[in-house]
C-alpha cells in the first residue's frame, strides 16, 4: 500500500517497520541511503562503595531487576525498564541515573526509493525492550512527515503491538481464513477495541479454506473487510524472492490506493485523522 501511494508521486509517503525484533520492510523496499541513529534508554549506574546494602533500590523495583542478597546488590539489566525508581529512592547516592542503548532507528529519505521515505527500528541483540524503539522510530517517522504515514505493526498482541497502536488513527487487520487466522485476530481485535483504536480487515491468501468462519466474526463484531487478496502461487514466488504485490501483478495499485482512502475515510468517522 505505502509503495502504491508513492507511485503517484504527488505526496511523500513514510512507511515505519515496527517490527523492531525482525525487520523486514527494508528487505522489499532496498533503499540505497540510510541514516542511522542509537536509542538510548535510562538504567542505573551503581557504586559500590557507598551502597550500605539497605535493599530499598530493590523493593522499589517492581520489575524484579535488583535484588540485594546478603547486602550485596545484583542487577539484572534485561530485566530493567528504566523506570527510575531505584536511584529516587536511594538515599546514600550510590544507585545514579545513567543511560545504554537498546537498538537503532534508520531513515531511508524519500528520494531513495519512489517518493518512499523508510524508517524502521532495530533491536540490538540480546536487548529485550522493543517499546522504546517502536517509539523513537515513530517519533522519527513523524518528524518533517508531509504525507501519509503508514506503520507495519510487529505481529502478536503484546507490548510492541500496543506501543505500535498508541496515537493510531486507524488499524489494518491482516489475517487469513484459517483456525490461525481467526484465533489471531480475534485477539488483536480484543485489544484494537480496548485501545479504542477503530479496525478492518484485510483477509490475505483467500481460497486456501472456507472463509466462512472468519467472515461470521467480523459480521459479529461489526469489522468490515475491505480487501480480499487471493492466494497465489506466482505471488509468492515473487515475494519469495524480494518483490511485492506490486512487482507481481499492478493493477493492484488502484486497489491498494482504494484501500487507503477507504481507511482515512472511516478514520474521519470516527473523530480520528489519518495522514
Amino acid at each position: 500500500m505505502a509503495l502504491a501511494l508513492s507511485q503517484g508521486g504527488t505526496s511523500r509517503v513514510t512507511l515505519v517497520d515496527c517490527d523492531v525484533e525482525q525487520p523486514n520492510d527494508v528487505l522489499f523496499i532496498k533503499p540505497g541511503r540510510t541514516r542511522g541513529r542509537e536509542v538510548p534508554v535510562p538504567t542505573p549506574e551503581f557504586n559500590e562503595a557507598l551502597c550500605t546494602g539497605c535493599g530499598q533500590c530493590a523493593s522499589a523495583c517492581r520489575f524484579g531487576a535488583i535484588a540485594v542478597v546478603r547486602g550485596k546488590r545484583l542487577f539484572f539489566p534485561e530485566l530493567c525498564h528504566g523506570c527510575g525508581a531505584c536511584w529516587e529512592v536511594c538515599g546514600c547516592g550510590a544507585t545514579t541515573r545513567s543511560s545504554r542503548t537498546v537498538g537503532h532507528v534508520f531513515e531511508a529519505p524519500a528520494e531513495a526509493v519512489r517518493h518512499l521515505r523508510l524508517v524502521w527500528g532495530q533491536l540490538d541483540i540480546g536487548q529485550p525492550l522493543a517499546p522504546p524503539i517502536i517509539k523513537a522510530a515513530k517519533d522519527v517517522a513523524a518528524r518533517n512527515a508531509s504525507g501519509p504515514i503508514i506503520h507495519d505493526a510487529p505481529p502478536g498482541t503484546a507490548c510492541p503491538l500496543v506501543e505500535t497502536l498508541r496515537d493510531i488513527a486507524f488499524c489494518l487487520l491482516v489475517t487469513e481464513p484459517t483456525p490461525f487466522g481467526l484465533h489471531d485476530l480475534t485477539i488483536a481485535h480484543q485489544v484494537t477495541s480496548t485501545l479504542a483504536v477503530p479496525s478492518a480487515v484485510v483477509i490475505n491468501r483467500t481460497g486456501i479454506s472456507d472463509a466462512a468462519p472468519l467472515e461470521d466474526f467480523c459480521v459479529a463484531h461489526d469489522l468490515p473487510i475491505l480487501l480480499r487478496i487471493p492466494f497465489s502461487a506466482r505471488v509468492a514466488k515473487v515475494l519469495s524472492n524480494g518483490g511485492t504485490l506490486l512487482d507481481a501483478d499492478q493493477s493492484w495499485e488502484s486497489a491498494l490506493n482504494r484501500l487507503w482512502l477507504d481507511c482515512r475515510r472511516r478514520a474521519a468517522s470516527h473523530g480520528k485523522v489519518a495522514q
